[in-house]
């Protein structure tokens, strides 16, 4: 490890811990030439989640991108940021406990409208329009009033 004072790469580690449940390491090392101590961290390099788009695209998942497009959904709707969080959080563990790694833009999709639907039924119309792709009035119709008889 280079020191970050002197440049050298002649250190000594004088303590490791664990941080953030285990998924780092903390280590304090001693440079063995200027003698100053300094801070590394050890991480595992994690394999990304994968989204297998409509088309076979692949793409590395965003949760970024997931987020901005719920934001836009429940714009000026009562509907708190917290909210938007756990939708993200829930597709994240759903990333997390599939065993390859990839998952199809579908499952993520249905989840977060199966989410909206029951938290805020404009947010849930507009996320569905745009995933959706109505190609015409009549989908987008039959569609709210698929959400007019559930209400009965």
């Amino acid at each position: 490890m280079k020191c970050p004072y002197c440049d050298r790469v002649k250190d000594k580690v004088v303590d490791s811990r664990e941080a953030r449940d285990g998924a780092v390491i903390r280590r304090r090392r001693e440079c063995l030439l200027c003698g100053r101590r300094f801070t590394s961290y050890e991480r595992i390099e994690e394999v990304p989640y994968m989204v297998v788009k409509k088309d076979g695209e692949r793409e590395i998942f965003s949760p970024e991108k997931l987020r901005a497009g719920l934001l836009k959904a429940v714009h000026k709707r009562p509907v708190a940021p917290k909210q938007v969080e756990n939708i993200v959080e829930e597709v994240e563990t759903l990333l997390q406990e599939i065993t390859d790694r990839e998952i199809e833009t579908r499952a993520i999709g249905e989840l977060v409208m199966e989410r909206l639907r029951e938290l805020d039924k404009v947010a849930y119309v507009r996320f569905a329009s745009v995933y959706r792709k109505f190609e015409d009035i009549d989908e987008f119709m039959n569609e709210l009033k698929g959400l007019i008889d559930t209400r009965k």
